[in-house]
Order: structure tokens, then C-alpha cells, then sequence
């Protein structure tokens, strides 16, 4: 049976993580960094892989890692997305790390999983070249043998963090089947993208014989299902924490705006309308917390749990950023403001690995 309710663990993993957010990345500095070369703090990143472990939190002990869950996986999403923090954690320690440690069996995928969770290496993935879903027809990149290795040949339209990423993941077509190659970052050619989000930065990648190593079996259909789904879960942790900043914007913003003498979260049409969205977010935990359970201990069930909690959390993610732009009125609207940042967070996130309708 899962439980919905932290352990005594979990929540103090929760505490330190959201601690060291307010302490090194307030919106003063997000804003700074969001507009920076590298769109990451080099520092923090060191800190998070170093000090907190965290991208090493779910990789088995065997491979360097810490030997936890996704559901301590997801918590730390839920707090590094309710700061905004810059950076590529959803990119390497979830996305790359996952479909590693599926992989791991290969040596090769093995080491690259270590470098990964000791955080001196920044990977990422390349799935598909289809609007954030994830369809093995829609592969187009192909892989030809050369020698003992190999050169794959397209492009993949968007890459989270494929500028930052030092090893990219890329799912290429093999034969009838698709499968996972490692290429250096630096032989191929990257564009940089104009991101909806700004405190996350996206590149296309094109593949003109870049050379490849070939990670795990020549199908890998079946690992990067089960590692989406658990991404896909993580991913939902994340909207988790933006739903929940946002909530609080906008009632401590109700608070202390009055019109017509009184606060405007007086009014019961602002008073009904957060609630709604206060109860959609206790579901959707709810929801978060099931599908981590199932993706430690009842794999069985985390295809559906996984796809059961993105349909429910990326609408309730995006509403709660709607509202809060909403009650703040005009000053919402502004660059200034952080409200629009939630936003367009929640916005892209509902697309990253399959909106409701998939």
C-alpha cells in the first residue's frame, strides 16, 4: 500500500533543500542568472552535486550514487522548481541519469552514470524530434556503424540544456529499433533557442557524423519507457513546488492589496478561486507522492501512476500560475514582477515529456 505522507527522512531532506534555495538562489539572483552567459551559477551547481549529493540522490550505491528513490527525487524537484533554481538538475540528474541507470548493466553507460551522479559531468537527453511527446516512430536520427563504433546523422529540434551538456544522450534509430548513444558535446553543432522559460535554456543539436558510443542493447525501447515514466514523475514533483509558490504569491498578494477599503482577498470571488486551486494542488500531491511510491516499489503500476499524475498536475500547474497573474492584476503582467517566471514555467513544463492529451 503507498503512503501520501512524507517520512520523517524525507522532510528533512525538504528543509535542507529549500534552506540552501532561499540562501543561495533568491529571485535576485535567479533573475541575474537567467540572464547570464551560461544560464547556470557554476557555484551552486557544485554545491548541489557536491555538498547536497543531489544529483547523485537516486543513482544506486554501486555506481556512485546515494542509493535513494524517486520519491526523494521528486521532493528535491519539488523544491528546486518552487525556487526557480537555474540550472541543468532536470536535464542531467533526471532526465540523463534515469535512462542511465537503466542502462547500467553496459559498462559503458555504467561509468557515465558515476561521472553523472558525482556531478562532474552535465548530460542530457535527447529524445525525439516530436512536440515533447515520446513516439519511437518519430525518430529520425540514424546510426551507421563505423568500425567499432559509430556516426549518427540529423538533428534533434530541441535539447533541454544541449548548450550546457558536456555528453549528450542522444536516442538515435538502429536499425528497426531505437537506441542510446553518448556524444561529446563538443562534437557537434549547437544553436541556442529562444525559450518561453528564461531560467531554462534549450538548444537544437545537429548530428552531421558525429561520432557515437553506443550505450546498453541495440532496442532500448523498453529502458527509456520505464526511465520517462520515472521522469515523468519527478517532472510532476517540480510542477508540484511551481503550483505551490504560486498559490502562495497570490494569497499573500490578496492579503495586502485592497480596493473599494477592504484586502481583495476578502471577496468571495477571490476567496472561492483560491481555494479551487488550493484543493487541485492537495490532489495533485496526493497524486505525486502515489506515483513515487509505485515508481520504488510497485513498478507494476508506474506506467499508469506516472501517466495518471502529468495528466492531472500540468493543467492544475499552469492554473495556479494563471491565477496568480490574474489576481495580481496588471502589475502581474510586468517583467518585474516574478508572477509571469511561474508562469511560463508551468507552461513549459506541461509540454517537457507529454501534455494531457498524450
Amino acid at each position: 500500500m503507498s503512503t501520501l505522507v512524507l517520512s520523517a527522512e524525507q522532510e528533512e531532506l525538504v528543509a535542507a533543500v529549500r534552506d540552501f534555495c532561499a540562501s543561495t538562489s533568491p529571485m535576485t539572483r535567479v533573475r541575474e542568472i537567467m540572464k547570464s552567459d551560461t544560464g547556470y551559477d557554476a557555484e551552486v551547481w557544485r554545491r548541489i552535486s557536491g555538498e547536497l549529493g543531489l544529483t547523485g540522490l537516486a543513482v544506486p550505491e554501486k555506481h556512485g550514487g546515494s542509493g535513494y528513490g524517486i520519491s526523494e527525487l521528486a521532493v528535491v524537484a519539488q523544491e528546486l522548481g518552487a525556487a526557480l533554481v537555474p540550472g541543468p538538475f532536470l536535464a542531467s540528474a533526471v532526465l540523463a541519469g534515469l535512462v542511465l541507470t537503466e542502462l547500467s548493466d553496459d559498462p559503458a553507460a555504467a561509468e557515465l552514470l558515476a561521472a553523472v551522479a558525482s556531478g562532474a559531468t552535465i548530460a542530457t537527453l535527447a529524445l525525439d524530434e516530436g512536440a515533447g511527446t515520446w513516439d519511437p516512430a518519430s525518430v529520425t536520427v540514424t546510426a551507421r556503424a563505423d568500425g567499432d563504433s559509430y556516426v549518427l546523422y540529423g538533428r534533434k529540434p530541441q535539447v533541454l540544456d544541449g548548450l550546457t551538456a558536456s555528453e549528450i544522450l542522444v536516442v538515435a534509430r538502429l536499425g528497426d529499433a531505437p537506441a542510446v548513444f553518448a556524444v561529446r558535446g563538443d562534437a557537434v553543432r549547437r544553436t541556442a533557442l529562444a525559450s518561453v522559460d528564461p531560467t531554462r535554456r534549450v538548444a537544437a543539436v545537429d548530428l552531421d557524423g558525429a561520432p557515437a558510443r553506443l550505450l546498453g542493447p541495440a532496442d532500448a525501447g523498453a529502458a527509456l519507457a520505464t526511465a520517462l515514466d520515472r521522469a515523468r514523475v519527478v517532472l510532476a514533483g517540480e510542477q508540484l513546488g511551481v503550483a505551490r509558490r504560486a498559490l502562495d504569491v497570490a494569497v499573500e498578494y490578496a492579503k495586502i492589496r485592497y480596493q473599494f477599503g477592504r484586502p481583495i482577498g476578502s471577496f468571495q470571488a477571490v476567496r472561492h478561486g483560491l481555494a479551487d486551486v488550493y484543493t487541485d494542488i492537495e490532489i495533485a500531491e496526493s497524486l505525486v507522492r502515489d506515483a513515487a511510491w509505485a515508481a520504488d516499489h510497485e513498478p507494476s503500476r508506474l506506467p499508469v501512476a506516472a501517466a495518471t499524475v502529468q495528466a492531472h498536475i500540468s493543467p492544475v500547474a499552469f492554473n495556479a500560475a494563471a491565477q496568480a497573474l490574474q489576481y495580481h492584476g496588471g502589475i502581474g503582467f510586468t517583467w518585474e514582477h516574478d508572477a509571469h517566471l511561474y508562469f511560463k514555467r508551468a507552461k513549459t513544463d506541461e509540454h517537457l515529456l507529454g501534455d494531457g492529451t498524450h
